[in-house]
């Protein structure tokens, strides 16, 4: 937690103030113009994306690079276009680092094993890849526990935009032009973005947190495991949740936090807490998912999208006039309708509330409890216990922490755990 409250008014105030602008400014999104304090860029931090073919050297580090080639070919792996993408995007990587460094900065390039030194040395964290690259350097790169005001801000760079979207990366443009972008953000020639992000407690009675495990190489690994000090809960919570303290995760989500079975055919069964209300909601479900505007565009929307196909259906089931009698229905552009609910379905990256969706839940019999139980639902505050069996609460897809039965978490949003990135949009 932060040591000084002044600090928590100052970052509160700030990120009001930005959310006052953005609501005033639609066109911009949740873009704002003015700067963080005393920011000037002449360390930059580039983050390299994993590539499949680096992955594939971790499993065999015994094997020399005419060894595995051999072995990967024997597989039937398709060498040519592992190594073809793998060199695109290494390819790529020389390319930003040239760029910072015609501008005068100084360079150090990094994987996903980031240490605190090095993340405080950066004045700007730069992931080059992908989205997953993106959400790696914002879990890994803006941690919680901060020391100071100064956010050190994010901005990504697609390595290939042909095969990857890269919502969360700069405009495919800056690909071609990455020269250009580096140019305008050494000038301060850009827009400052603030990105939700979520924030995980878990509740118990002994204040232990079970040990995380990285899944971001492909494999599971374990992490380093932060020591964080207990925050006891007040009597009226420690009577609400039947915990008397909780330990608040040392990593944000910036898309979406997910708890599930690991074992996707078992049915998930949680017990969800909205807002700290009185009603304890039920659930028989394939998992739950947490999302942040950010997120929004990803898992959030495949999991509520509709098809043409579903409009057609529904369509086709409503009640139509007999001839003579009433109005008929008059004509659809099915796969325009789907369109805009599916896009309805995205909402602002700074927006503070966080949005729960329930994957296929059960809705026979007794379940949900109530029945009214809504599959998705815009909240403040989510409480969550399991009656899992072997479930884990997932990061951003990254980072996992076992959350099986009788397991306890909190979700909110924190005004200071905002992520700060760079716009040039």
């Amino acid at each position: 937690m932060f040591k000084s409250k002044t600090l928590t008014y100052q970052i509160a105030k700030e990120y009001r103030t930005w959310r006052k602008f953005s609501s005033h400014n639609k066109g911009s999104g949740s873009m704002a113009k003015y700067p963080p304090p005393q920011f000037k860029l002449q360390r930059a931090l580039i983050i390299a994306k994993f590539s499949r073919y680096e992955f594939e050297q971790m499993r065999y580090p015994k094997l020399n690079r005419e060894q595995l080639e051999k072995k990967l070919r024997h597989r039937g792996t398709d060498y040519e276009m592992l190594m073809y993408l793998h060199n695109i995007h290494k390819d790529f990587e020389r390319k930003v680092v040239k760029s910072f460094l015609d501008v005068g900065c100084e360079v150090k390039v990094a994987n996903s094993s980031l240490s605190k030194e090095i993340m405080k040395w950066a004045d700007l964290i730069v992931p080059v890849g992908g989205d997953g690259t993106f959400l790696l350097s914002a879990g890994r790169a803006s941690p919680l526990f901060a020391q100071s005001q100064q956010k050190t801000p994010i901005v990504g760079f697609n390595s290939d935009p042909q095969r990857s979207e890269g919502r969360l990366m700069l405009p495919k443009h800056y690909t071609e032009n990455t020269a250009d972008a580096v140019a305008k953000i050494k000038s301060g020639d850009f827009q400052w973005m603030y990105r939700t992000r979520i924030r995980t407690s878990i509740l118990g009675t002994n204040g232990k947190i079970p040990e995380s495990t990285d899944l971001y190489r492909h494999t599971v690994t374990k992490m380093e495991q932060e020591k964080i000090e207990p925050e006891y809960l007040s009597k009226e919570w420690a009577l609400r949740y039947k915990a008397k303290m909780k330990r608040v995760l040392p990593y944000l989500a910036l898309n979406e936090v997910f708890i599930g079975e690991q074992l996707s055919a078992r049915v998930s069964h949680l017990q969800l807490v909205i807002n700290h209300d009185d009603i304890d909601n039920k659930t028989k479900c394939s998992g739950l998912c947490v999302s942040t505007g950010t997120g929004s565009t990803s898992w959030h929307t495949s999991i509520n999208r509709i098809t043409t196909q579903q409009v057609e259906d529904l369509v086709g089931i409503l009640p139509i006039s007999e001839p003579g009698e009433g109005k008929p229905i008059p004509a659809f552009d099915a796969d325009e309708i789907a369109t805009q609910y599916n896009q309805n379905l995205r909402f602002a990256p700074d927006d503070p509330r966080l949005c729960y969706s329930i994957r296929e839940q059960i809705c026979v019999g007794v379940w949900p409890i109530p029945k009214d139980f809504k599959a998705r639902r815009f909240v403040n505050s989510l409480f969550v216990k399991s009656s899992c069996i072997d479930a884990n609460l997932v990061i951003d897809g990254s980072i996992s922490y076992p959350f099986n039965d009788g397991a306890k978490a909190l979700l909110e949003v924190h005004p200071e755990d905002a992520l700060l990135t760079i716009s040039l949009d």
